[in-house]
């Protein structure tokens, strides 16, 4: 618990700052041994400014191990600076300044008017918590509370032109003092807590307005004015590729039990997922496939096989699919052309109706594909098509699609991505069973 000065608006107690209204002082904080700098998703985001927009990788692990071993002194924080003494390993004392450019009145006055258009907003600030929702809405209206790439300006006596050893462990201890307090991320941006708290309590305590001043409309009318509305916006384009999982280079042994290997890969396998969740939602409605049902833990297992960084994971992996090394391999490369739904088909043999229209049109499209002294021969077992005499096989997925396989090593597999025409599925299982073997 910490205690308000009514006067001044300076928080004092254990791990808080003292000093004016628009600075404030912190005192050295212990080293950080055994943790992480931030704890908070706004004191990771400050942390995240740094990192990824500094030159020298270096400089940044340096700064971490100083700031680690507890070598910055008090943080003075004030409008648009923080300050620092930061110490080398040979106790060399450099000044560190970092600057984070000052919300304009504009700004502000728009920043103030969110935060109190919910109670939420208010409550989370005064329980040291900066609400995402707040930030998020700031951030549509122009206003940036955290810094972006770029934005932590380093200064530093060293001489560097880039952030320093000294500067970045200015940062990192930055972001403890953020992550406990939102508001010194506040006076970095031009207010001191005191003064947010007096402007959002006038806002609040503002005299509500006259309810007869507008009569409003009727509800007819209102649902008729619909048309007026512009259109929704044209969807974004999905980005090419996933994107990349943090780092964990984090200079601390992992817990027991933990393999940052998997822990790397499986932050990988989400943020494929997550991708091909957002290709699939942008597709127009005539491209989409159905949803499918949620996957059990030995899809799941299938899931995650894909690209497995080592034989550990891959075996790993084999035991949760219920497979051997030999069949998970087989059923990753299915899962690569077509997810859940060419799993299915890899390990699911049903029986279409012979009489129905999806085999109908199957023969029909074969029958045609081929001159009558050119067409192959094929045999059914319910919905698997071979070619008599050759390693080629079609299979007829429950969604109408057909997947073509080949046979290798006395196995089936999966050949390429499935196709509404049989006939196509067969030339692409015949042309990928041609260069197998070459």
């Amino acid at each position: 618990m910490t205690d308000h000065d009514t006067d001044t608006g300076i928080r004092t107690g254990t791990g808080t700052g003292t000093g004016t209204g628009t600075e404030r002082t912190f005192a050295p904080l212990p080293p950080a041994q055994g943790r992480g700098f931030a704890q908070t998703w706004w004191g990771q985001a400050w942390l995240r400014a740094l990192e990824d927009a500094a030159l020298d990788a270096g400089q940044v692990k340096t700064g971490r191990r100083l700031a680690r071993a507890g070598a910055v002194g008090a943080v003075s924080v004030r409008a648009g600076r923080i300050t620092a003494v930061v110490l080398d390993r040979d106790r060399t004392a450099h000044r560190a300044d970092v600057l984070l450019a000052e919300l304009s009145a504009e700004q502000w006055d728009r920043f103030l008017d969110l935060a109190v258009e919910r109670s939420g907003h208010v409550a989370a600030l005064l329980d040291r918590e900066m609400p995402t929702h707040l930030v998020e809405d700031a951030a549509s209206a122009g206003i940036d509370l955290l810094p972006g790439l770029g934005d932590l300006e380093p200064e530093c006596d060293c001489g560097a032109w880039d952030h320093c050893g000294h500067t970045a462990a200015l940062c990192y201890q930055m972001a403890r003092l953020v992550d406990q307090d939102p508001f010194v991320l506040l006076l970095m941006r031009g207010r001191g807590e005191q003064s947010v708290l007096d402007a959002l309590q006038a806002r609040t305590a503002a005299p509500a307005e006259d309810a007869s001043a507008s009569e409003g409309v009727d509800a007819t009318e209102a649902y008729a004015a619909g048309d007026i509305l512009p259109p929704l916006p044209a969807p974004p384009v999905p980005p090419l590729v996933p994107g990349l999982p943090p780092a964990l280079d984090t200079e601390v042994p992992p817990a027991p039990g933990v393999d940052p290997i998997a822990v790397r890969h499986l932050a990988a396998r989400t943020a494929a997922e997550a991708h091909r969740l957002l290709t699939e939602a942008l597709r127009p409605l005539s491209d989409q496939h159905a949803a499918g049902t949620e996957l059990t833990a030995a899809q799941d297992a299938v899931r995650l096989a894909v690209d497995a960084p080592d034989e550990a994971v891959t075996g790993r992996l084999a035991v949760g699919s219920g497979r051997d090394p030999q069949s998970l391999a087989v059923a990753t490369r299915a899962w690569e052309l077509g997810g859940a739904a060419a799993l299915a088909v890899l390990e699911e043999e049903w029986a279409p109706d012979e009489q129905g229209e999806v085999h109908a049109r199957a023969r029909a499209a074969l029958h045609s594909a081929w001159d009558e002294d050119e067409r192959p021969t094929l045999r059914a077992a319910g919905n698997r098509w071979t070619v008599a005499d050759v390693p080629v096989q079609i299979r007829l997925g429950r969604d109408g699609r057909w997947w073509p396989y080949r046979r290798e090593q006395g196995r089936w597999v999966p050949a390429g991505p499935a196709a509404l025409d049989p006939a196509t599925a067969l030339a692409s299982a015949g042309t990928a069973s041609a260069e197998s073997q070459r």
